[in-house]
């Protein structure tokens, strides 16, 4: 089974002026993702507005950015669903498509007990060969995986293999990783957690921030996963006041709104996302991207 360490980018879904997928800069984002060092790609998770994006487009959005990868670094589909027959469908799809894995998110809204959640897990993950990653956001879903139930998956699912904790309990993480086998990957969702997460004994994170600044997101987690703590930290504390304000406004309206501000998509979003509430907060935003770009270019970090 593949090893999934290290950053994963949560990948954009970038939009015309007119609403549809903008297939020329996804591919531009990730020939420069891969170039600058990240280990894998992410497309159609929560920072990829897949709750609004067609069930075609969802397909053709995770076939492309496998062909774009070329093979280089491995993509993990978000597929996931609160319709367990609809996450099948998209999970083997995403497999047909040569992806290297799949994101499966708690089912949102129904709120399903434990045995619905293993019970729905279990089904998409005996459908598909390829390995799954289960993905815990109480915050989005309102549903917490608890670690006995994902023990059990574990144990009955020889492709669950990792899991994206997003929590936001490093208590919760830390039990995840005593109580899973070795082989078995706990990935962070939050950017701001993901050095706790690699000194309590995991191994990477899904991350936001990385759409930005990837080659520095790289630097940082591959210096912590290497014991190099002291440049992990420094890197960390530089990017403290971005990862905050990439949450400053509902995930991914920040981000984008910085990657439109740097050149790499437009300002456009599908609705209910919409451009930034707050005045006071794009020009927060745009005033800690400026000056970090400032310090990459020069070579400050």
């Amino acid at each position: 089974m593949q090893q999934f360490r290290g950053v994963y980018t949560a990948l954009i879904t970038p939009f015309t002026d007119l609403g549809t997928v903008d297939y020329q800069s996804l591919e531009r984002i990730v020939n420069q993702q891969i170039e600058a060092g990240i280990d894998g790609l992410v497309p159609c998770g929560t920072t990829g507005e897949s709750p609004t994006l067609s069930h075609e487009e969802h397909d053709r959005v995770i076939a492309q950015t496998i062909k774009y990868a070329a093979g280089r670094v491995p993509v993990i589909a978000g597929t996931g669903s609160n319709a367990t027959t609809e996450a099948i469908r998209l999970s083997q799809h995403a497999e047909d498509a040569g992806a290297d894995a799949v994101l499966l998110v708690n089912p949102y809204y129904n709120k399903p007990t434990q045995k619905g959640l293993y019970l729905h897990f279990k089904a998409i993950a005996d459908s598909v060969k390829i390995p799954c990653v289960l993905y815990n956001i109480k915050g989005r879903t309102g549903v917490n995986l608890e670690t006995e139930t994902l023990i059990r998956l574990e144990q009955d699912c020889s492709n669950i293999v990792a899991v994206k904790e997003a929590s936001g309990s490093l208590e919760q993480m830390r039990s995840v990783i005593a109580s899973t086998s070795n082989d078995f990957m706990v990935l962070s969702g939050d950017d701001n957690l993901a050095l706790d997460l690699i000194r309590a004994g995991g191994d990477g994170v899904i991350s936001v921030a990385s759409n930005l600044f990837p080659h520095e997101m790289a630097r940082m987690m591959h210096a912590a996963l290497e014991g190099r703590w002291d440049e992990a930290e420094r890197l960390g504390t530089w990017f403290a006041p971005f990862f905050a304000a990439c949450f400053i406004e509902t995930n991914p309206i920040p981000i984008k709104t910085a990657m439109a501000a740097m050149g790499w998509c437009r300002e456009s979003f599908r609705l209910p996302m919409c451009t930034m509430e707050s005045e006071e907060h794009r020009e927060k935003l745009l005033s800690i991207i400026t000056s970090m770009a400032e310090d990459a270019k020069e070579g400050r970090i």
